[in-house]
């Protein structure tokens, strides 16, 4: 039935560990050669079904046993949770007669994941499991997107009994808001054609609606700038006349002083989290708020908006398009013109002397010149992922993967593996930090194994960066315990596990390591060793407003 399921679903492929509580599910897993991607954590598997769903579009799967086996997944859950990503998660459980027994290898899993799943299931009749299955996969994948738990007992999966699988679902507790209300579109477009000082703040609903062209269309059509989060790049092209950067904690001066300028904040699926607005008190002090998206928990819950909008958000933009097109607007030349200017009078800065320590700026553009930005990157958390996101321009939805929401060390390595797998014709780059990579680096294994080639550039500057950053600035330089100092040789550990293995301590060794990464097949690590004390600037201190940025003005 299980695997029937996943057929009638056209999943593709199955991320998984074993154990004793599925080894039924297994066995039919054996005998019908789905494909499987064994990882070495299940951590790992959850990562790189997460990976896979945001590279494809498309619901990832993983396996995992009871237990630790099931407990293993709890991170990579709500990491997906988060960032609204669709995943569904099959666990073993023990027995139906053993269930809170404290048996061996037991957990309750349904109850540790309620908080993190959109919904979850502990399966107790044969009889339901079609429909469990059904809905499951529709409530992964519709409305606002996110993770679902299926807890099978190890019983029931070797009992036989009647398939018949759903054409559709109807759940009287769950229809999610497609339509925008015309009116309250309507609304929207007037506030725009009066606006002197319009802005689009977009975000990761934008990439999970793909409603990126749309996006586009919108800004270009009445040239209004644009500012996406770290999970929204993508929605507009990285080097688009409009677009700002990334606003917020480590976000550019163009886009936050835009957001503090603006007279209409047109926010497009996205949450208002802390790291982007900084303090709420003084987040657009000036701004009218349009807030569209999907999820009507969202709209008002951080930032009050005068224009709610619940309803996708791809079609919601048509529609206010539609309702754009052919009208007067005011002239917004002035502030255009603002700015752009502060676009180019105060860009990102660093410098890299030639023969000086290995800036690890210069190493993310590097990338981006030599792939032509044409390839997936996937980061961990921490400084290398601001970087990244500031220095990496980012051309097309679902090409950068990083954990937003939950800031998870140890997901951009699995996560490559996943969106590898999505997509084997694409180049697929890891951007990691040491100290992240370290976290899952046993699927090192996983990618020599299905001789996946995805290249790792480890930022390796000695320090948990963004830990030590902090403690700098606001630990009066105590840089208590944020250390890598015993890390291991990437080199021998990439050899170790049959990959190749590169070091770069230069900057002009750069450019050469990487085309040769590139050539050589199967996964690659580059140990590009970079200035230990670099910090990642503009930086927003907590709770104040994010027009106060550190190193935002002087290089």
């Amino acid at each position: 039935m299980v695997l029937a399921c996943l057929e009638a679903e056209n999943v593709e492929v199955i991320f998984g560990f074993p154990g004793g509580a599925v080894l039924t599910l297994y066995d039919e897993i054996f005998k019908k050669g789905i494909r499987h991607i064994l990882t070495r954590h299940e951590q790992g598997a959850a990562h790189a079904a997460d990976g896979y769903a945001r590279a494809s579009g498309k619901p990832g799967v993983v396996i995992a046993t009871s237990g630790p086996g099931a407990t293993n997944l709890v991170t990579g859950i709500a990491t997906a949770y988060m960032d609204s990503i669709p995943l569904v998660a099959i666990t073993g459980q023990v027995a139906t007669p053993f269930i809170g027994t404290d048996a061996f290898q037991e957990a309750d899993i349904t109850g540790i994941t309620m908080p993190i799943t959109k919904h979850n299931y502990l399966v107790k009749d044969l009889e339901e499991l079609p429909f469990i299955l059904k809905e499951a996969f529709h409530v992964a994948n519709t409305g606002r997107k996110g993770p679902v738990l299926i807890d099978l007992p190890k019983d029931l999966q070797a009992r036989e009994g009647e398939f018949s699988y759903p054409a559709r679902v109807e759940l009287s507790s769950y229809k999610p808001t497609y339509e925008g209300h015309p009116g309250q579109i309507a609304r929207a477009a007037n506030a725009i054609k009066k606006a002197h000082r319009p802005l689009i703040y977009a975000g990761g609903g934008v990439i999970s609606s793909g409603a990126h062209e749309e996006l586009l269309e919108l800004s270009r059509s009445l040239s209004i700038p644009v500012t996406t989060t770290l999970t929204g790049m993508g929605g507009v092209p990285g080097d688009y006349e409009y677009f700002l950067g990334m606003p917020g904690m480590h976000g550019t001066y163009a886009a936050n002083n835009a957001i503090n300028e603006s007279d209409l904040l047109i926010a497009i699926g996205v949450r208002f989290d802390d790291r982007v607005t900084g303090k709420l008190e003084t987040f657009a002090p000036r701004a009218q708020v349009i807030h569209i998206d999907i999820d009507p928990a969202e709209i008002g819950k951080n930032v009050a908006a005068h224009i709610p909008i619940v309803g996708d958000v791809k079609l919601v933009l048509k529609e206010l398009i539609k309702r754009l097109q052919s009208a007067e607007i005011q002239d917004t030349s002035a502030w255009r013109a603002t700015v752009l200017g502060w676009k180019s009078s105060k860009p990102l800065r660093y410098r890299q002397e030639p023969g000086s320590s290995l800036k690890p700026q210069f190493v993310i553009e590097e990338l981006y010149r030599i792939t032509g930005g044409e390839a997936i990157v996937t980061t961990d958390v921490g400084q290398h992922q601001m970087w990244a996101a500031q220095y990496y321009q980012v051309k097309k939805p679902r090409t950068l993967i990083s954990s937003g929401g939950l800031g998870t060390m140890g997901f951009g390595f699995p996560a490559a593996i996943g969106a590898q797998i999505a997509c084997p014709d694409k180049q697929v780059i890891c951007i990691a930090g040491d100290g992240s990579f370290q976290m899952n680096s046993q699927e090192l294994a996983t990618a020599v194994y299905y001789q996946l080639p995805v290249k790792v550039a480890i930022i390796n500057n000695q320090y948990l960066g963004m830990v030590r950053q902090w403690q700098q600035f606001f630990y009066e330089g105590r840089y208590a315990h944020s250390s890598l100092a015993g890390s291991p040789d990437f080199v021998k550990l990439a050899e170790a596990y049959g990959a190749s293995g590169f070091r770069v301590t230069r900057p002009e060794e750069v450019a050469v390591t990487i085309e040769t990464a590139l050539k050589t097949p199967g996964p690659v690590v580059i140990d590009f060793q970079v200035d230990p004390e670099e910090n990642v600037l503009p930086m927003v201190a907590p709770n104040t407003s994010i027009v106060e940025m550190i190193g935002g003005e002087e290089e």
